[in-house]
């Protein structure tokens, strides 16, 4: 943990016991929070107000304005944060939760300590929404819905539950996915999904650089088709400009991943416009992320990258050996190039008015929880967004995918799930690291230890 951030953290010993164990809040108690005197960025792309005031009752706004009319109520806490700035809490639409131990990816890794230490891990990050894309087994669902009926003390999750994978081809997690060979299959796949409330259909749709059989068009129109006779919004993984274009002729939702083989053109712009589909999440840390660490790199030294990993993760993920792997993939050279494509397609998206949101693809070995996040934020600037277009992504677009009113944007009425900043991240983005505090619901989050 960074010495700066150490006396900021601090919480009373009854509520991190209650956050380490358990995914819902706390009871139901009235308890008032007034934060003042802090730099106000709302999540909604307006520019900041300084010398603001937010009380906080029962986890939610109850009073947002000038710091100077604050009202006063009997019994608060006052926090005052002069030379502080405060945004909505991060929402990343592309995570995969609970799988990953010291680097090392499976079905029996999935429980529900797991999960609920990787929402910690998250929460601790300043990312106070995750949607999960379709690695998760069922013990999400209780974790999900208990959150739902009360006031998480640390990240909430949407899950796409089992994604739908191909037999034999890209994606999932073995012993967790279905693979499904047939269109009739595929449908009974999605039906299953929807029988245990997943928030989303997600698909895979890749070879992995024509290594693997890909899924036909039969199975991803059986797939869409039947999500949205069910009421369900259906997501794709894609990587090739020809699959997105099938996919989206097929009446896709959204991608979670940007186009990487080639550049996009002006007619699939075209039908993205014409379905109203999403570029959910570009997931260009992700991209950076698959090369990144295929020799040494000074991230891995960043205190801000390591304070949650344990040992055994940092020594895997610095070890030469792995580092050998990881740069005698046959596409090694190719990959930064894709990185490079990825950022160019989505700002063609940006400019041409295609909505979009926030998300990394963060979770496998080597993409690591909270930190990705503001990776991504930096990513996206380097593509073109300034940095209140991708604060606006992360906060305020994210929450309109997700259909959550009462998230993404701070205003009177909504749950206070913020990031207290010690700098000014609309003048370098980079300042999303310099984390304050972190509240959901209200509820302050603790710091993050492996």
């Amino acid at each position: 943990m960074m010495r700066h951030r150490a006396t900021l953290w601090g919480l009373g010993a009854a509520i991190a016991a209650l956050a380490a164990g358990m995914a819902a809040g706390s009871p139901a108690q009235a308890e008032t929070t007034i934060l003042t005197g802090f730099t106000l960025i709302d999540g909604t792309g307006g520019p900041a107000r300084p010398g603001m005031a937010m009380v906080i009752d029962d986890g939610r706004i109850s009073w947002l304005g000038k710091a100077a009319a604050v009202p006063k109520k009997n019994g608060a806490t006052t926090v005052t944060l002069m030379g502080k700035y405060v945004m909505p809490g991060l929402i990343d639409l592309h995570v995969h939760i609970g799988t990953v131990k010291d680097l090392d990816q499976q079905a029996a890794n999935f429980t529900t300590a797991s999960v609920e230490k990787d929402l910690r891990t998250y929460a601790a990050y300043g990312v106070t929404t995750v949607q999960s894309m379709g690695t998760d087994g069922d013990a999400i669902f209780a974790i999900r819905d208990a959150q739902r009926a009360g006031r998480p003390t640390m990240a909430r999750v949407y899950t796409a539950g089992q994604g739908l994978v191909f037999k034999g081809g890209y994606g999932g997690v073995p012993g967790i996915n279905h693979p499904v060979t047939t269109a009739e299959e595929a449908r009974k796949e999605v039906d299953a999904q929807v029988a245990k409330h997943v928030d989303f259909i997600k698909l895979w749709l890749d070879d992995e650089l024509h290594t693997m059989p890909k899924m036909p068009a039969e199975l991803t129109q059986a797939i869409i088709a039947e999500g949205h006779a069910r009421g369900m919004r259906v997501l794709g993984h894609v990587f090739y400009l020809e699959d997105a274009k099938r996919l989206v002729s097929q009446g896709l939702d959204g991608f979670v991943h940007s186009v990487r083989d080639q550049p996009i053109d002006d007619e699939f712009i075209a039908m993205m416009k014409a379905h109203g589909t999403w570029q959910v999440a570009p997931t260009l840390s992700r991209e950076e992320a698959v090369h990144a660490f295929g020799a040494p790199n000074p991230i891995t030294k960043d205190p801000f990258f390591r304070q949650s990993l344990s040992p055994a993760a940092l020594a895997k993920l610095e070890s030469p050996e792995r580092e050998k792997t990881i740069a005698s993939n046959p596409a090694w050279d190719r990959l930064p190039a894709f990185d490079k494509m990825a950022k160019v397609n989505f700002m063609k998206e940006v400019r041409a008015g295609i909505p979009y949101g926030f998300g990394t693809d963060a979770g496998p070995p080597g993409r690591v929880p909270g930190y990705s996040e503001h990776w991504e934020l930096a990513g996206m600037v380097e593509a073109g967004l300034t940095p209140g277009q991708a604060i606006a992504a992360a906060t305020g677009h994210a929450a309109k995918w997700l259909r959550n009113p009462d998230i993404g944007t701070l205003a009177q009425g909504k749950w206070a799930d913020l990031v207290v900043l010690d700098a000014d991240p609309l003048k370098d983005i980079r300042n999303s690291r310099r984390i304050a505090a972190v509240y959901v619901a209200g509820n302050k989050v603790p710091s993050v230890h492996p």
